[in-house]
Parts: C-alpha cells; sequence; structure tokens
C-alpha cells in the first residue's frame, strides 16, 4: 500500500507521515531536481520562488523523519512501489499534478489530504515564519498561483482531514478512529460499489420530488438500472409532466395522482422476471415505498439494501418480511471530511 500525503502549509502533513511509521509504513521521497532546473527558464521568477519554497519545506520535513529512499524520477519511483506494492510506503507533500495522476493509477495508492484553520497553521509555524502576513501571502502562493496545483490536488483526495487537533497525541487518537489502512478505501465492497450505482443512476432523475437510482444485481453482476421520473412521451418532471410532483405535495400524499414511475419500478420493467429470478438483490439509495414493495415481492428479488430512510419504512419492512425478503439499510464505510 501507498499512501501519499498532500495539504496546505503546517497542516500536520509530517505528522501524519509519522503516524503511518507507526503502523509500519517507511517514508520515501520525491525530490525531482532535474525537473526543477529543466522549469527554471518557463517559470516566473514569482512561481519559481514558490516552487522553491515547497522543495525547501519538504526537505525540511523529510529531514525530521527517517527517509527510506528518494526518488528524482517520477519513472522510478512509480516502478519502485509498483514492484513492492506489498510494502507499505508513504510519501508526503504531493504537489505536482502529473505525480498524483501517475500514482492515481494504481490499486494500492491512497491519497490523503490535510487542512486546517490558517490561523492554528500559522501558530504550529511560528518558528519559521515572523509574521501572520508572511505566512499567509506564502499560503495563498502555494493555494493559488497560478502554476501551482496543490488547491486541485487537494480536491481530489480520497480522505480529507481537518487538522484541528492541540496536540499529537489527539491527532494520533483522530487518525485511529478514521481508520486509514481499511483495505475497502482502495477497493469498494460489493455493497458500496453498487450503492455508488445506484446514486450515479438517480442523478439522471429530473423529478421534481426526490432523486432515486435503483440497481438490481444478480451474482455481482448488473442486471438492470433505473430511476425515477415521468414515463417515455410525457413531458418530463421537471417540465410539469407530473402536477402532484410540481405541487409540493408530501411524503405519501397523493400517490395515486402522481404519474412518475419510481426507480425500482423502472428497473424491474428494465429486467423483466426472467432475468431476476430468486437470487436477485436490490440496490436502492432510497427505501422502497409500499406500492415498490409489493412490486419487488412478486418479481422474485430476495434482499432490498437501502441507503436512505422513507416515510413507509415500516410498512415496507412489513411487507418484505412476510415474504421472507431481507430488507437492511446500508451502512457507508467512514470517508470524506473528518474533523
Amino acid at each position: 500500500m501507498l499512501v501519499g500525503i498532500s495539504g496546505t502549509l503546517s497542516s500536520g502533513k509530517t505528522e501524519v507521515a509519522r503516524y503511518l511509521t507507526f503502523q509500519g509504513f517507511k517514508v520515501i521521497s520525491y525530490l525531482p531536481s532535474a525537473e526543477l532546473e529543466e522549469n527554471h527558464v518557463a517559470c516566473t521568477p514569482e512561481s519559481e520562488e514558490v516552487n522553491q519554497e515547497m522543495v525547501q519545506l519538504a526537505i525540511r520535513d523529510y529531514s525530521r523523519m527517517e527517509n527510506y529512499k528518494t526518488f528524482k524520477e517520477l519513472g522510478d519511483l512509480v516502478d519502485f512501489v509498483t514492484v513492492n506494492w506489498r510494502d507499505n510506503y508513504v510519501i508526503t507533500h504531493i504537489n505536482d499534478l502529473t505525480m498524483l495522476k501517475a500514482l492515481q493509477k494504481r490499486p494500492f495508492f491512497l491519497h490523503i489530504s490535510i487542512d486546517a484553520p490558517i490561523y492554528v497553521r500559522y501558530k504550529r509555524s511560528r518558528q519559521y515564519h515572523k509574521t501572520l502576513d508572511q505566512f499567509v501571502m506564502e499560503n495563498d502562493a502555494a493555494l493559488f498561483n497560478a502554476k501551482s496545483s496543490l488547491l486541485e490536488i487537494n480536491n481530489q483526495a480520497q480522505v480529507k482531514i481537518i487538522n484541528t487537533s492541540t496536540s499529537i497525541k489527539d491527532l494520533f487518537i483522530k487518525l485511529s478512529e478514521v481508520n486509514l489502512l481499511n483495505p475497502s478505501r482502495l477497493r469498494p465492497t460489493w455493497d458500496s460499489y453498487f450503492m455508488r450505482l445506484a446514486d450515479l443512476a438517480a442523478l439522471r432523475s429530473n423529478c421534481m420530488k426526490r432523486r432515486v437510482g435503483c440497481v438490481i444485481v444478480r451474482e455481482n453482476r448488473v442486471v438492470a438500472t433505473g430511476y425515477n421520473g415521468t414515463p417515455r412521451h410525457l413531458p418530463n418532471c421537471n417540465e410539469g409532466g407530473c402536477s402532484r410532483c410540481n405541487e409540493g405535495q408530501g411524503d405519501g400524499n397523493l400517490l395515486s395522482t402522481c404519474l412518475c414511475l419510481h426507480a425500482e419500478e423502472n428497473a424491474l420493467l428494465e429486467a423483466g422476471r426472467d432475468r431476476i429470478r430468486e437470487d436477485s438483490v436490490l440496490y436502492c439509495n432510497t427505501c422502497p415505498c409500499l406500492t415498490c414493495s409489493i412490486k419487488i415481492v412478486q418479481s422474485g428479488i430476495r434482499e432490498v439494501v437501502y441507503a436512505q430512510s422513507y416515510s413507509m419504512d415500516e410498512k415496507s419492512h412489513d411487507v418484505m418480511s412476510t415474504a421472507n425478503i431481507t430488507l437492511r439499510q446500508y451502512q457507508p464505510p467512514i470517508d470524506g471530511i473528518f474533523i
């Protein structure tokens, strides 16, 4: 596994790397001095100063830890971690977009970004920056300079940590709770995979009430997908095709007048009874309503997995329970932004 860390000035990148060394990770570094020389002519004085500053910060921070190996060529770094993918390595100060894209292709790579309130970061760095103004100027140059990709790099992280910790101990406790080394961060579970597909299908919905997506699978293979909306040849819901949805009726009210097909209904119609059989699983980002639950029972679905609750959860559960269909709520892995 390779963990790459990016982040703002004095956000705690080095301490996160240090935490990982206690978990058996080895620190490796990428300092492309040759590339810096090649870019010397093309860079403006301002961008050159930013690059040199970031390199110096990286060298300073690497010197505070035991560095296992340093690479000057990106190809050598990628080849090394690929051959040794069973070992655990961590690299900090990812501020090169080309480097990030190369590593993102590898299935053993996890990208973490670290940030913190600017005044908190300034207080951490007072031994290097005399004034707040000086720190803010360097911070803005690193993030918003036209030649810097740091802002884009940080936004692409799979795990984003806001480090407001007041001590190293508190930070380490937070990192242990985040469980960075969970294998599902590198490869999603089947539940996570199919629920993401349901969320993706929901983006096609134009229903004025809510976006719902559904995926039917058998033996971990997609049979059909669906999303809610008006039937074909009718105006879309967001074009006035369903007056009930456009009038903002509450959940469950006047359902008999709704012209929108639910995501589950569309998926069931797409699949057909012969393709579903009795070993299929239905994933939906919202718990099926009572009407859809009845149709799910009739179709032969054996299990329903949903993410968000709905006003008819109890009724849906009663129907499916009576029909011996497993209904369970999906619990997504802890991911995203941690404060």
